[in-house]
């Protein structure tokens, strides 16, 4: 487990931002953590380890040193991964990360949360509400009307454009939904 390069921090922090906006620095800078027999376990922070980028306490990493990197399977929560072409990709489980911070929100009718759970995009006619001055390819995060995270996506419109659309019209392309614990739960 290594720290992120200047490159890879960059994709890392592009990709966060889209989705959270100004909160990245709540995310980065005043995370405290909250783990572990320290009385100060320090700050949050990105490792990588085997192509998968993972948010972990400092507390936690100097405990980790004792285990052999090959040996190590997973430490604190991952956020995502790198292709083998070198784009970074978030996964499911940033989930939480995302909803805590989120910029931009769209929640769904209780009548369109298992399709958006089988792996559909989100229609017109299934959304709830939305938050103002989304722009096309924003990042979303999708709550339920009980704001239960279930996913996020890049806005395929504005939310302008989402006032004047027909129901069937897509309205946010989905990247991750909860359901895929179940779909996928091999390669998580």
């Amino acid at each position: 487990m290594r720290p992120l390069d200047e490159n890879e921090t960059t994709l890392v922090f592009n990709k966060l931002h889209k989705f959270v906006g100004n909160n990245l620095k709540n995310i980065v800078l005043e995370s405290q953590s909250h783990e572990g027999p320290d009385a100060n376990p320090g700050r949050y922070c990105f490792r990588l380890q085997k192509n998968r980028v993972y948010y972990v306490s400092e507390s936690l990493i100097k405990r980790a040193t004792n285990v052999k990197r090959e040996k190590l399977v997973s430490l604190g929560t991952q956020i995502g991964k790198f292709t083998k072409a070198g784009k970074f990709h978030l996964t499911i489980q940033s989930l939480n990360l995302l909803a805590a911070n989120a910029k931009h929100k769209v929640w769904l009718k209780p009548t369109s949360e298992m399709s958006f759970l089988y792996g559909n995009s989100v229609l017109k006619g299934g959304v709830g509400r939305i938050t103002e001055n989304i722009q096309v390819n924003d990042g979303v995060v999708v709550f339920s009307m009980s704001d239960v995270p279930l996913g996020f996506g890049d806005a395929a419109k504005s939310t302008v454009d989402c006032r004047k659309m027909d129901p069937n019209g897509i309205v946010v392309h989905r990247h991750a939904d909860i359901g895929e614990y179940l779909r996928m739960e091999d390669d998580l």
